[in-house]
């Protein structure tokens, strides 16, 4: 076989070389592109094709020949019925085009072309497919050239054709129809009438048979209104309308079987659209939709006609007026829509309601009547199953409601909540609940249902900013929601609007925790809301972005607040439904004297110190409605807080150069602690407040503030001393609140005692087990326990000594009993002991998870001062404090809270410091402190043990050094002269800074177990190119002189980085350059001696080192540069000396990539090795397959040998041969295990044998010895 294939190789080689083709003038060049066009055209990209087929009419255009004209006119009618759709159709658009723009092609000749290629009559079975195909793309392309109505013959002929197609509905469905229904709307009224009205009498007689039909009709009517009259109606359909009595069980089964055609499509048949505007132009809408719509489709079961009954529903809100669209959302249609809503809130049911509220929404946004966008949204929410309307609370429709609409809405809203007229509701059940009669609720009930949903629905209106709404309606919702959550009515007056409309049913509790709850969320929202209104006023408040305040400055808290303390001195009117203590209305109207105070200073001097104290007392102050016991506390502290540092500002002033302001805590100090404090409260709106105040003062925070902050997350002091603190009466002390623990350290003691009177019932073995669980915690056995025990047993004599001699000797009973009371006592003392020591350490557990979780509140706030104030000063006092928690978050345990805070704290310090957008550019006078820093964290980078943190130590060093730096502009970054290195370095020492990050690198390639990584370095080179020249030096010495194959790979990948940097090289002269060059192919050339690819290690250095040398040569190349090489080569051709480097893989592939640059190619593997290899593997296998010559078959026939052909043959016994002695072989083995077993038979084969007694083996098995007997 091999000596023939190189024989046919040898007559291949030396057969006549074809002489090369030639294309001076480009003409094959010019063809090819020709032709390309029409394989783009059949491409199923869509953007493909349509650049195939602009390109191909713009090539005709210029070409002006007329033979490339019919060969494309010939081309594209052969690809109209190509076998793939996007071919069909991107031949047909192009066809379109072609004629739309050669006028001078006949539509007639072409028409009649496309009737002559796809021939219907003559096509075969196999083909009928791809030539109805063929006939309507070519229709469509002549409908789609704009011409056909200047030929109205043609016109005529494609409606006849399309007709005649009409018939293979398996491959077309309704496209013909469709297609008749485009020409018929782009027709004229002269050529309809003289032409197509003769062609088409049968379709528009037979209108009422097919949804096409009806269409084709309807498409007329409102076409040609004229032409087809109510007496043509009339001798076509028999009636002079459409929408008919006598007509409606037709349409009724037209849409149905329109309905089931668009079954997977979702979509609206057109003919059911272009029915309901018939009916609106013949006025007969509410006919045909009570006996058409309802009567008709929605008789049937769930499914197709009742979906098209819901679009056609959606898509009709456009085209009525507003007492169609009463008439259409009161009735059965939207009944069984809310049925629909409710069962299809089931897993794997169709969900209509994404899709109706697309249709109501396109309907808001185009509809300029308010009255028709109130209709429409009173009519879905007055579709209630028991109360509950089935629309959900927030709904974004009502984003493009007018605002006068809006303001009718929210009227409606307000008066249904106090007088609910469910009867006026569209009320409705599900088949589940018509049968369980018993799940039916009262009115009560359902009018507590319907409020519930209500309140969500005026907060929605509030909440959401895409609502166009006036400040006049945010406060009235607000203070309508407030109301009735904290008040009811006693007397109405006109002084307070809410109480005008009187409850008919009374607020239940349930309802009203639901009302005092959104006024809480409602509240945090108007926190954060722009100001609303267009003036100019308006515009510059949100261009500074101010929150959570009116157009006139005032807060909204500050309204609400103001409307509740009216409210509460209005007792002859309304009534609080959690009525103040003495103790606590002093405290509310001392907040209020508190608030006016500050507002008057702010009036005088506007200060965020004045800002900040408002909110906390106004948010305070109307937490009392909520938590009045809580707010009382927080009220007296704040206040106190805030005289403390007004006496002490009063004393400031009055001392002549007395004490410095160092002395003096700032403002900002005494609101951080407050904030401080109030983190510890579990309340979600009190820590929303914290963050929306310190927010506030985060451009006034001072050192000592942030140092307050940073206390807390400090890991080294004690966690009581990280704890919340106050500012107590007494200077310089500070406690912790401790309630919440003495609750649950009483709460652990009653729980005790219990435990206690429970033991004593069994209390020996209760003890058993608890020292049992102690001595398998690796606890000490207590000392004392086991003396007092000795003591007790030797009192009573129950201790066997060494001078009794026997214990023999039995106590009494009564010495029994006294030794029983005694040991009781004992054990009893011993398990309150150790019951102590387990509450202790829950407790402990307990303060620790409080403490974590109050460090994760706070550092919300260092998030929040990092995002707002990153280009302050003080944020460099955050890097070192930052890296403690994470370098002690990394070692202690691994719970969840602490990974969260140790996943926070890292986040916050990667992203929002380090990669900040902002960052302090302005370190006058810190420089050396800076330095300093910058020696301490590039030191504990080294030292530290995990790779992890230092990666955050070496981060934050880099940091330091960006700061130094400072902006850099592009024009410094590109000059090369000596004055760069100072002007793209700033403020930096580059000696020292070069100093510590060689250091740093040297200890990274000469220690073993060192925590840097290259990658740090590589960084390190890729942001600072001025500090990558001064360490390139150092990183190409170490290329061999690494301690380890490891660290000398990393070098080699630092000096890749660096050779490809731009900015490196403009900063070196170009003697220096090569010299440097020079210098690394030294290196490499050492590197690459004597290597030998012994572990990955070794593996991974020599990859690297063979990228840089690639990229090393290919630049000298290119950049003729004066480097020599000549080494470098010598070195490489001697790692393969021994042709260990020609098989595959990363390795092999970089070397020979060099050596190509070189001029040396890797050696071919000859194949032919290869198969006399296998075929001398494949004899060795052969031979010991061989039947003695006894068992071969000697009347086998033996094929004749041919001439040429004996070592094909020779080949082929064998292989034959293989397979019989393969077959003989595995008789052989079943003949041995047959022998085995001690069953000889000859009568039937081994194979057989050993199937049929393979099941009688397992009977036995599963069977008993006697039954085993009994069968022999």
């Amino acid at each position: 076989m091999v000596a023939v294939m190189q024989t046919n190789m040898g007559e291949i080689e030396n057969s006549t070389v074809r002489p090369k083709v030639t294309d001076s003038k480009g003409i094959l060049i010019q063809n090819r592109e020709f032709l390309d066009y029409f394989w783009d055209i059949a491409k199923p990209e869509r953007e493909i094709r349509l650049k195939a087929v602009e390109n191909l009419i713009e090539h005709l255009k210029k070409s002006e020949k007329s033979d490339e004209l019919q060969y494309s006119l010939k081309r594209l009618l052969g690809g109209l019925s190509h076998t793939r759709d996007d071919a069909r159709s991107g031949y047909s658009v192009a066809l379109a085009q072609l004629l739309s723009i050669f006028e001078e092609i006949s539509l007639k000749s072409t028409l009649d072309s496309i009737k002559e290629k796809h021939n219907l009559q003559s096509a075969k079975k196999k083909v009928i497919r791809n030539a109805v195909f063929g006939n309507f793309f070519g229709v469509l392309a002549l409908s789609q050239s704009t011409r056909l109505n200047k030929e109205p013959q043609v016109l005529l002929e494609c409606v006849q054709l399309l007709q005649s197609l009409a018939q293979y509905r398996e491959h077309l469905k309704d496209l013909p129809r469709k297609t008749m229904v485009d020409i018929l709307s782009e027709t004229s009224q002269e050529v309809f009438e003289e032409v197509l009205l003769s062609a088409l009498q049968s379709d528009l007689t037979s209108a009422l048979n097919s949804p096409e039909q009806l269409e084709l009709l309807l498409v007329a009517i409102q076409k040609f209104p004229s032409v087809l009259k109510p007496k043509k109606l009339k001798k076509l359909l028999g009636t002079t309308k459409v929408i008919t009595k006598e007509n409606m069980p037709k349409l009724v089964e037209v849409l149905k079987m329109a309905a089931r055609a668009v079954k997977k499509e979702n979509m609206l048949p057109a003919v059911a659209l272009d029915l309901l505007q018939a009916s609106l132009r013949e006025e007969n809408f509410e006919m045909f939709w009570n006996e058409a719509i309802f009567s008709g489709m929605m008789s049937e079961m769930p499914g197709p006609t009742h979906y098209l009954s819901f679009r056609l529903l959606g898509a009709a809100l456009p085209l009525l007026s507003v007492p169609q669209l009463q008439f259409v959302l009161s009735g059965d249609v939207m009944r069984c829509y809310g049925e629909h809503i409710l069962s299809a809130q089931m897993p794997d049911r169709f969900k209509f309601a994404p899709e109706m509220d697309r249709y109501v929404s396109e309907f808001m946004q185009g509809c300029s009547d308010s009255d028709k966008q109130l209709a429409v949204v009173l009519g879905f929410s007055q579709l209630t199953n028991q109360g509950y309307p089935v629309v959900p609370s927030y709904w974004k429709v009502l984003e493009h409601m007018m605002p006068s609409a809006v303001q009718q809405y929210v009227d409606w809203l307000k008066k249904a909540f106090c007088k609910p007229q469910l009867e006026k509701c569209l009320e409705f059940s599900t088949r589940k609940q018509k049968g369980n009669q018993e799940s039916v609720l009262d009115n009560d009930s359902c009018v507590a249902r319907f409020r519930k949903w209500i309140i969500p629905r005026l907060a929605c209106i509030v909440e959401n900013h895409q609502i166009k709404k006036e400040e006049d309606l945010v406060i009235n919702v607000a203070r309508f929601i407030f109301f009735h959550g904290f008040f009811d009515v006693k007397k109405p007056t006109p002084e307070i609007p809410e109480t005008t409309l009187a409850l008919s049913v009374p607020i239940d509790q349930q309802t009203r925790s639901n009302v005092s709850s959104a006024f809480y969320s409602l509240l945090q929202s108007l926190n954060s809301m722009p100001v609303l209104g267009d003036s100019s006023d308006c515009e510059g408040l949100n261009s500074r972005r101010t929150m959570g305040v009116k157009a006139d400055g005032t807060m909204w808290i500050y309204s609400l607040v103001q409307y509740a303390a009216m409210l509460l001195n209005q007792n002859k009117y309304v009534q609080s439904v959690h009525t103040f203590s003495p103790e606590q209305r002093r405290a509310w109207n001392s907040m209020l004297e508190s608030v006016e105070a500050l507002r008057k200073k702010a009036k005088k001097s506007s200060t965020s110190e004045h800002a900040a104290f408002q909110h906390l007392f106004l948010l305070v102050g109307i937490q009392m409605f909520k938590a009045p016991e809580e707010s009382l506390e927080l009220s007296n502290d704040l206040r106190t807080c805030m005289e403390k540092a007004q006496a002490k500002k009063s004393k400031k002033k009055s001392a002549a150069n007395g004490k410095s302001s160092d002395e003096e805590p700032h403002w900002v100090e005494v609101v951080v602690e407050i904030l401080l404090s109030l983190l510890s409260q579990p309340s979600r709106l009190v820590r929303n407040v914290c963050k929306a105040v310190f927010g506030r003062i985060c451009p006034h925070v001072t050192q000592g503030a942030l140092n307050s902050i940073l206390n807390v997350l400090n890991p080294n002091k004690d966690e009581d001393e990280s704890g919340v603190v106050v500012t107590d009466e007494k200077e310089g002390e500070k406690k912790k609140p401790k309630k919440e623990e003495e609750d649950e350290d009483e709460e652990d003691e009653e729980g005790n005692e219990g435990d206690h009177e429970e033991d004593e019932e069994d209390s020996d073995s209760s003890v058993d087990e608890e020292e049992d669980e102690a001595m398998e915690e690796g606890e000490e056995v207590d000392q004392n326990f086991r003396l007092e025990l000795m003591k007790v047993l030797q009192g009573q004599n129950a201790l066997a000594t060494e001078e009794d001699g026997s214990d023999e000797e039995e106590l009494d009973d009564a010495a029994m009993m006294k030794l029983d009371g005694s040991l009781a006592a004992l054990f009893q003392e011993q398990q309150k002991k150790i019951q102590a020591k387990k509450d202790e350490k829950d407790r402990l557990r307990k303060e620790k998870v409080l403490v974590r979780d109050f460090k994760i509140k706070v550092l919300d706030m260092v998030e929040m001062f990092l995002s707002k104030q990153g280009s302050s000063a003080l944020v460099l006092g955050m890097v070192e404090p930052l890296l403690n928690v994470i370098e002690s978050g990394m070692s202690s345990e691994t719970s969840q809270q602490e990974q969260d805070y140790l996943s926070k704290a890292a986040d916050i310090f990667r992203n929002q410091l380090c990669r900040g957008k902002y960052y302090c550019r302005d370190v006058e006078g810190r420089e050396a402190e800076l330095h300093e820093m910058f020696e301490r964290l590039i030191n504990r980078a080294q030292k530290l043990i995990d790779s992890s943190v230092s990666l955050y130590y070496f981060s934050a060093a880099l940091y330091v050094v960006k700061v130094l730096r400072g902006v850099v502009s592009e024009q410094d970054s590109n000059t090369q002269s000596t004055l760069s290195e100072v002007n793209l370095m700033g403020k930096v020492d580059v000696e020292r800074v070069t100093s510590c990050f060689k250091d740093a690198l040297t200890s990274f390639m000469t220690r073993r177990k060192s925590p840097l990584t290259g990658a740090m370095f590589i960084d390190l080179f890729n942001r600072f190119p001025v500090l990558c020249v001064k360490l390139l030096d150092t990183a190409v010495e170490n290329i061999t002189g690494g301690l380890r194959e490891h660290q000398q790979g990393q070098a080699c990948a630092m000096v890749f980085r660096a050779l490809q940097s731009k900015e490196v090289k403009n900063l070196m002269s170009d003697a220096k350059w090569t010299e440097l060059y020079q210098k690394i192919v030294e290196q490499l050339s050492k590197s690459f001696e004597n290597v030998q690819s012994k572990n990955k290690m070794v593996h991974e250095k020599m990859v690297r080192s063979l990228e840089l040398c690639q990229y090393l040569v290919k630049t000298v190349r290119n950049q003729k540069m004066q480097v020599n090489l000549d080494c470098l080569e010598n070195v490489l051709k001697s790692m393969n000396a021994e042709g260990s480097l020609q098989k595959a893989g990363q390795l092999e592939d970089t070397y020979w990539s060099v050596m190509r640059l070189f001029g040396t190619l890797k050696p071919k593997i000859e194949k032919v090795k290869k198969i006399d290899e296998t075929e001398q593997k494949a004899e060795t296998t052969k031979k010991k397959g061989f039947l003695p010559e006894t068992k071969k078959r000697k009347n086998r026939k033996k094929p004749a040998v041919l001439e040429g052909k004996e070592m094909l043959t020779s080949r082929e016994t064998p292989e034959g041969a293989s397979g019989e002695q393969g077959k003989k072989k595995r008789k052989g083995k079943n003949k041995k295990r047959k022998h085995q077993g001690g069953e000889e038979t000859q009568a039937q084969p081994p194979v057989k044998k050993a199937k049929t007694q393979q099941p009688q083996n397992k009977y036995r098995k599963k069977k008993g010895v006697q039954q085993a007997s009994d069968g022999k």
